[in-house]
């Protein structure tokens, strides 16, 4: 198990805890564990780290709103997010340490960026075509940064809203969404070297976390207005972002 100060053992139960919170419905935290992992572990080492803590956030909410996924739309995206996947995996071999932290800072900056227009706008995708070609489009671009950065969920949350989705709805589908494209993604970070013994011990000592960040999330969604929480946090994510990119 790495060794960490006492620092970086609480932003990384913080980073845990984020991630249970981005699952239960605050999806403007889920840029944020991204950053804290990222400054922590390493922006490449931070997304094998990341990814089997999301998947056992995933197990959960797919099983609270399994019943409400609309496959339709999983179908449409997934195949594109395969390729999206392997181009990312091919990203991630030819890349060393010294240039993945600023595409890992760029990368979440423009999903700030497209969080912020989507909660300034929330029709902002309103009159797009209901098309395929919109869907791969997506589902490229989804995968490319899932698997670059685990950083894809504004992508898969401004489709769900251009396809106006209900909310219940939406929170199904990307549930499983993300379910699947995580457990596809698994190899590859084993290839990778990314998922390893030490990286797995972490995860089961984080793991707990991610649940209590879950249990919060579930608490905070009838006292805290998500608009505001999100902000917030969309805040913090830039400002990080803009550390990983060497601008401070």
């Amino acid at each position: 198990m790495p060794s960490l100060t006492p620092l970086q053992w609480t932003l990384a139960v913080a980073g845990a805890l984020g991630m249970g919170i981005s699952k239960s419905g605050f999806p403007g935290m889920s840029l944020v564990h991204v950053v804290v992992f990222a400054l922590i572990f390493g922006a490449r080492n931070s997304t094998g780290i990341i990814l089997p803590m999301l998947i056992a956030a995933d197990v959960f909410a797919v099983r609270a709103y399994r019943q409400h996924a609309r496959w339709v739309y999983i179908r449409r995206m997934l195949p594109a997010s395969v390729v999206g996947i392997v181009v990312g995996f091919a990203l991630m071999g030819r890349l060393n340490e010294a240039a993945f932290g600023p595409l890992i800072g760029v990368i979440v900056l423009v999903l700030t960026a497209l969080q912020v227009g989507r909660m300034a706008r929330p029709d902002l995708l309103a009159d797009v075509p209901h098309s395929h070609a919109f869907a791969w489009t997506m589902g490229l671009l989804a995968g490319i940064t899932t698997m670059v950065a685990n950083a894809a969920g504004p992508v898969v949350t401004l489709y769900a809203l251009s396809v106006s989705l209900p909310k219940f709805e939406l929170v199904g589908t990307i549930a499983w969404f993300f379910c699947i494209v995580n457990l596809v993604k698994v190899p590859f970070s084993v290839w990778l070297g990314l998922i390893r013994t030490d990286t797995l011990t972490l995860n089961l000592v984080l793991v707990p976390a991610v649940y209590a960040g879950i249990a919060v999330g579930r608490w905070l969604t009838h006292r805290v207005p998500q608009r505001l929480f999100d902000g917030l946090l969309l805040a913090f994510a830039f400002v990080a972002a803009l550390r990983l990119v060497g601008l401070w």
